[in-house]
């Protein structure tokens, strides 16, 4: 049985991302974010969406654990930090709903979405410059990077929160993480 790690950067829907894989039937088990990679055994990682950069403890280690990687809000916004992207500010803060134009139709992670997405999202901070070896997969008119993909890292990121009822097709989006950790 494929086994998902939820990092808990202390965000406060990180319960709902961990109870989103375990209704696909998944074994997942949610981690401080001051747990160190070998100390945990799975087939992928959910960075979790949270407050601030200042409180990710030890999920940056995590992207180097040769295991898929989805970071969620914050999650992507850390990947993107330390593989050498940019972070700031966004320019309409809060949480919104939001509509989603999927722009790669071929990523395993995004692609089978429909081309309009609603998203529930928060934009309080957002990536601003994609890492190297990274494809934009969605952009909307609130924010020019709302999810990104490395296939040959099997790094993904989303801006948006799918583990949320507010999500349309949230759902699609842990299945198809799933699909990637399996595909291993």
């Amino acid at each position: 049985m494929t086994k998902i790690v939820v990092v808990d950067n202390h965000g406060q829907f990180t319960h709902l991302e961990g109870r989103a894989l375990r209704d696909l039937g998944v074994d997942t088990e949610i981690v401080d974010n001051d747990t160190p990679p070998e100390d945990v055994d799975a087939d992928g990682v959910v960075l979790s969406g949270g407050p601030d950069m200042d409180r990710v403890g030890k999920s940056a280690d995590y992207l180097e654990a040769d295991v898929p990687v989805l970071g969620i809000c914050l999650g992507m916004q850390l990947i993107a930090a330390e593989l050498g992207g940019s972070v700031g500010s966004g320019e309409y803060g809060g949480y919104a709903d939001v509509t989603v134009d999927i722009v790669d139709d071929d990523d395993p992670l995004t692609g089978s979405l429909h081309p309009e997405t609603r998203v529930w999202a928060s934009h309080a901070d957002e990536v601003t410059e994609l890492p190297e070896g990274f494809e934009l997969t969605g952009q909307s008119d609130v924010c020019d990077v709302e999810a990104m993909s490395d296939t040959d890292r099997d790094l993904y990121g989303v801006q948006w929160h799918p583990e949320v009822a507010h999500t349309e097709e949230g759902e699609e989006i842990f299945e198809n993480f799933l699909a990637i950790c399996e595909s291993r």
